[in-house]
């Protein structure tokens, strides 16, 4: 994680990659897809095939932070044929790439946000809210300031308007909130740990079943 961080630091880079961000959460003990960087059309399609269909191809760049508006982004992805045909057309937009990002589809109708900021005077604050689409429209989220304790992250649930999305719903079950909060005490635990990120963006957080997993992430670095 260190070094992931580091070398991202000496390259100058303004962020992570969506690869590189995930392996980042995830050693925070964030739910995060199955995923693999590709660096031909016949290795997606191997990754695609050992994950099972469908599945997402994105574009993935430390540069890339508008991967849908550049058409870097392919869901649904339900064949060996489709996923060629989606790598084909990642590479032809002729982006500056790491490789081509691989991972399941998540499919949920339920979707929250989990992020980090650093405020002037209270330093790296957690915050939880409802996702998606709706994030900047609706701004239904809580804040609390790094680190905090499960029993926040719990209060943080309690705390949003639409907080009865995380009781069972349309015959999905109730959120595993425990494995919620353990993801937002160790996305504080990151920001308190590391200097050298400024932001965490984890976008949407899809509820599968009564799993949240994260499906994009972006980790913005304090290289100045």
């Amino acid at each position: 994680m260190k070094e992931i961080l580091q070398k991202a630091i000496d390259r100058k880079q303004k962020a992570l990659s969506e690869y590189d961000s995930k392996r980042v959460i995830a050693s925070a003990g964030v739910a995060i897809t199955r995923e693999g960087l590709a660096a031909s059309r016949d290795e997606a399609v191997s990754l695609a095939e050992g994950f099972g269909f469908p599945v997402v191809l994105k574009g993935c760049s430390s540069t890339l932070t508008h991967k849908t508006e550049m058409g870097m982004v392919k869901l649904n992805l339900g064949s060996a044929n489709d996923v060629a045909q989606a790598y084909d057309e990642i590479i032809a937009a002729g982006a500056e790439l790491d490789g081509v990002l691989v991972q399941e589809m998540i499919k949920g109708v339920r979707e929250f946000v989990i992020g980090l900021t650093r405020d002037p005077q209270f330093g790296p604050c957690v915050m939880f809210g409802l996702g998606g689409i709706f994030t900047e429209v609706l701004n239904d989220v809580s804040f609390r300031v790094a680190p905090i304790s499960e029993m926040d992250a719990m209060e943080m649930m309690e705390e949003i308007k639409t907080k009865k999305l995380l009781d069972a719903f349309r015959g999905s079950p109730a959120v595993d909130r425990k494995a919620l909060a353990r993801a937002l005490v160790g996305i504080g635990n990151l920001g308190v740990e590391y200097d050298q990120i400024a932001e965490i963006d984890i976008n949407p957080v899809i509820i599968a079943g009564d799993r949240p997993i994260a499906v994009d992430a972006l980790v913005v670095l304090n290289n100045s």
